[in-house]
């Protein structure tokens, strides 16, 4: 006979036969007692903390706590290891591979176990499009995850709580700042002993100071290689792919595959934002109302609520503007339906202007290396025989001179 979940009230509707509350999984946790300096607090490595993790030192950091443990990349031995038979119904392979993470930092030995598994729910992210796009979300599965996979640790006893670790996963619009100090408070607070709401708020601007820090150089170190690809005339190639894509784990090391041919490799995620740049690649789209401003992508992408998504749409205007970037290279997880709408116009928008576009659209668990050699040997192979021309085409598409290159000039005696 089948256990009925559901029974009927005195007026006919249908409620739980349990209380949720009751469960074991499903207590509150017990107030932290660590001092903060004796806590050690584990990050899984994974999703939108590829993007995100220099808030996280510096907001962890300002609150005392200077144990701070990520896990090791994703990799199919870590999943083997510590993940196996911990998985959760749930398609998109950079999720599931959280298990091994979790996993990961389960098994670790006594002199090095962590206290708090932290796994935020990241419901947006900070972007430098914020203000010229409807929203910065992030993937609802990609938000939930923490959710999901925990369940898989918990199906026949409380893992976490066996190894004397307690779980947290606030959830954080890291998209709307003002409202994360609430946020962090309420999700942390009975975890961080004596967590109080000012020193919350103060965290938050650190943890955020560092983020704003680390993303400024990084869009100064692809800065100074575009301008070094400037003043020598060589081609780099542009990677658009979601940050997590850059866990070799996820994205199989493909752009370093190519980097190994000689060819500097930029993110779309930390691409520059100075103005005399800008003002280059799309001041007469502006000057002719086609746009409102560097950054508005709503002449290719009027859906733009998306995180990711816009700042890979965005990177492609770029890449078919700059002529240096002879080519990109797109990376995508196995029917990621998050990217599968956006795959048509960033080919579009790129091959347009001549540039080479290669897509890595099926990256799975699975490795396969032989098949991933034969296309990063073919990408180098049309790079060495077409990149020299791409640049010289797409400098006649823009006749006005590149700032740079002006700069260099006028350098000379």
């Amino acid at each position: 006979m089948l256990l009925n979940w559901f029974e009927k009230t005195p007026f006919g509707v249908s409620r739980a036969r349990f209380n949720p509350g009751d469960g074991a999984h499903s207590q509150a946790p017990a107030v932290a007692t660590k001092p903060r300096a004796q806590m050690r607090i584990g990050i899984p490595k994974t999703l939108n903390l590829w993007s995100t993790h220099q808030f996280w030192i510096g907001f962890l950091e300002a609150l005392g706590i200077a144990k701070i443990d990520f896990s090791s990349d994703t990799s199919e031995e870590q999943a083997r290891e510590f993940g196996k038979g911990r998985g959760t119904v749930d398609c998109c392979y950079p999720v599931k591979c959280m298990s091994g993470h979790y996993g990961e930092f389960l098994a670790r030995k006594p002199h090095r176990k962590i206290d708090v598994l932290l796994s935020p729910m990241i419901y947006s992210l900070p972007s430098y499009l914020h203000g010229h796009v409807a929203a910065s979300l992030t993937c609802p599965r990609v938000m939930a995850a923490p959710e999901n996979i925990k369940s898989g640790f918990q199906k026949e006893k409380d893992m976490f709580a066996e190894h004397g670790i307690r779980y947290a996963t606030p959830f954080v619009a890291l998209g709307d700042r003002p409202i994360v100090p609430k946020q962090l408070y309420e999700g942390l607070r009975d975890f961080i002993p004596g967590l109080t709401k000012a020193e919350t708020k103060k965290a938050v601007e650190a943890g955020f100071h560092a983020l704003d820090t680390f993303n400024a150089n990084m869009r100064q170190k692809s800065r100074e290689i575009i301008e070094q690809c400037v003043r020598e005339d060589k081609p780099c190639l542009l990677v658009l792919a979601r940050p997590y894509h850059m866990d070799p784990g996820i994205g199989h090391g493909i752009e370093t595959d190519l980097q190994a041919y000689g060819y500097p490799v930029l993110w779309s995620q930390y691409l520059p934002t100075d103005p005399d740049m800008l003002e280059w690649l799309f001041g007469a789209d502006i000057a002719t109302g086609h746009i409102k401003s560097p950054l508005d992508i709503s002449d290719v992408w009027p859906s733009s609520y998306s995180a990711n998504t816009n700042e890979i749409l965005w990177g492609a205007k770029v890449a078919a503007r700059l002529p240096w970037i002879v080519c990109v290279v797109r990376l995508s997880s196995y029917e990621c339906g998050m990217d599968q709408p956006s795959y048509s116009p960033v080919q579009q928008i790129i091959e347009r202007s001549g540039t080479l576009f290669f897509s890595f659209q099926d990256l799975d668990s699975t490795k396969p290396a032989g098949s991933v050699k034969i296309r990063v040997e073919t990408i180098a192979h049309y790079l060495q025989k077409h990149a020299g021309e791409i640049i010289q085409k797409k400098k006649i598409d823009n006749p006005n001179g590149f700032p740079l290159v002006r700069q260099h000039e006028d350098s000379k005696p």
